[in-house]
């Protein structure tokens, strides 16, 4: 588990003042140099990710971040950075300087209520000061004989208070399939797939289905109807990539349920009926609609990448209409989502699922209809309602 990818692990943030000892806690409990510490304020100046196994709550990241409270001239952007980390974070640790409670630690208490996130106090410095209160850990973050005992106080504590929804366990498909059957998926490998490997819904697919005693045939969309022919009986469930969903549906026969990865992921990471709402939004777009296409990763696009091109040529096609694009990458997501008509966001398989949702809490308050790459180019491709046969029973769509 060390290896699994950030998107599923526990994002659990360090807040707190400068000087609270943020960066020296979090060496303490990963028992490593991971964050520069020193007496100078601000000396944290951006978000700081380590990932980290802790049994038996399974792979985590920690995001240590920019003290509250600083005063330096790039203190702006440090604190613009740090209050970012909420979108993402599953559980907030807030670092206090002994049990020092003022305006910052309220603030944050404050912030972390109004997004909903588990908060957990750590008074730090604890060889220092009296700490009276005993509603949270009291550490010597600089005693790195207290590792393994405050590492299992940490954990008790952050079961107490782990999002239900990462405890118990999120299928991707296999809620959809009764026991041993059989799946088709079907993977395109152009030259925008990764030498060497699959992307990674692929492999999420694959494994899930492995775990849960499911037989997998996974082939090329040129072999799929040789495959079809293959089987004696029908496949309970038939999953693409994205760019063959129109080959796929014309190719299935109507009472065998398909559906794309991309959908998986909306289903798996976000809001699936949210999405489907915004993708019918297309059709209603105008001249000089402003669309903002959204890519979790930030890999080096190809000639023909499929949210730098493919959907902006789908959507010009499909609207005949002149329609602005802009592109956003990595973290970054504008303040300005008022401006846009309609948000377009990636299966975010490299983001957790607080993240996502993140995000379309923001689309929703700014009034701005969001969808994502899969959901969108099923509705352009005039498929949408048959690769949402699957999802009847178990969403509100």
């Amino acid at each position: 588990m060390i290896n699994s990818p950030k998107a599923l692990r526990l994002h659990i943030a360090l807040l707190g003042r400068v000087n609270a000892g943020k960066s020296s806690f979090l060496n303490l409990v990963t028992d490593q140099q991971t964050s520069i510490t020193s007496a100078i304020a601000g000396t944290t100046t951006d978000v700081v990710e380590k990932a980290q196994e802790l049994p038996p709550i399974g792979p985590v990241l920690w995001l240590d971040t920019a003290g509250f409270g600083d005063s330096t001239e790039l203190s702006a952007q440090r604190m613009k950075k740090t209050l970012k980390v909420l979108e993402r974070a599953d559980i907030v640790l807030l670092v206090c300087e002994g049990d020092k409670i003022g305006n910052i630690e309220k603030q944050i208490i404050d912030l972390s209520k109004q997004k909903d996130i588990p908060l957990l106090k750590i008074y730090n410095k604890s060889d220092c000061y009296e700490i009276a209160s005993d509603d949270g850990i009291k550490v010597n973050s600089l005693n790195k004989h207290s590792k393994d005992n405050v590492l299992n106080l940490l954990k008790n504590k952050i079961l107490d208070i782990c999002p239900k929804d990462f405890i118990e366990h999120q299928t991707m498909l296999c809620d959809l399939l009764a026991p041993q059957s059989t799946v088709i998926m079907i993977v395109p490998l152009d030259y925008e797939a990764p030498k060497g490997r699959l992307i990674l819904p692929q492999v999420q697919a694959i494994r899930e289905c492995l775990d849960y005693g499911h037989n997998i045939m996974v082939v090329k969309e040129d072999n799929y109807l040789n495959a079809l022919s293959n089987l004696k009986t029908p496949p309970a469930l038939v999953i693409c990539d994205s760019q063959v969903v129109d080959i796929m549906v014309k190719q299935t026969p109507p009472d065998i349920p398909c559906t794309t990865f991309s959908i998986l992921m909306a289903r798996l990471k976000g809001d699936l009926a949210t999405f489907v709402r915004g993708a019918q939004k297309i059709s209603n777009l105008q001249e000089n609609d402003r669309i903002l296409i959204a890519e979790s990763c930030t890999h080096h696009a190809v000639a023909d990448d499929i949210g730098r091109v493919k959907i902006p040529f789908l959507l010009r096609q499909k609207t005949g209409k002149n329609l602005r694009i802009d592109f956003v990458s990595g973290c970054d997501f504008p303040d300005n989502l008022g401006e846009y008509q309609l948000v377009i966001q990636c299966g975010g398989c490299t983001f957790n699922r607080r993240a996502i949702l993140s995000r379309i809490n923001q689309c929703l308050e700014a009034g701005t209809d969001i969808t994502n790459y899969g959901v969108c180019i099923s509705e352009l491709k005039g498929v949408l309602s048959r690769v949402l046969e699957p999802f009847k029973k178990t969403e509100s769509l």
